[in-house]
């Protein structure tokens, strides 16, 4: 079993890739950080770089966790993409960042990360930016 981390160079994403890498360390269980941002997110669209995919996998050997980075082709359901690979790894716990939407702006644009708490059949913890969360 894995930790599946949802992340996207944000404040969000960092909070959640510091928050997954915390739980696979008290689990003794290695991560799977998935950066597959949607087309037309507000964040740029392009995967993360190699470099920052390598600084990724070194943060994790520095918190003595074992860890890959999958950046599978944008989709424009990224629910049905965290449902597949937590699916595939046998995920133990999925672990993504929030940002603060307006009901309407959810409305409009739907929530992913509503999506992924409902539609998942495994443990998720989702958690906040907070001001120390970005490097």
């Amino acid at each position: 079993m894995s930790i599946l981390i949802g992340y996207v160079p944000t404040p969000e994403g960092e909070a959640a890739l510091e928050a997954g890498l915390k739980e696979a360390q008290l689990r003794d269980t290695n991560a799977v950080i998935l950066n597959s941002p949607r087309k037309g997110a507000p964040v740029d669209p392009v995967l993360v770089p190699e470099d920052k995919v390598a600084e990724l996998v070194r943060r994790a050997r520095a918190a003595g966790v074992e860890a890959v980075v999958r950046q599978p082709g944008h989709t424009d359901d990224l629910t049905d993409e965290f449902i597949g690979l937590a699916e595939e790894i046998d995920a133990s716990l999925i672990v993504i960042g929030l940002r603060k939407r307006s009901q309407v702006g959810k409305f409009i644009m739907g929530s992913h990360a509503q999506r992924i708490l409902l539609q998942v059949d495994r443990p998720v913890l989702a958690v906040k930016a907070t001001s120390d969360s970005t490097r």
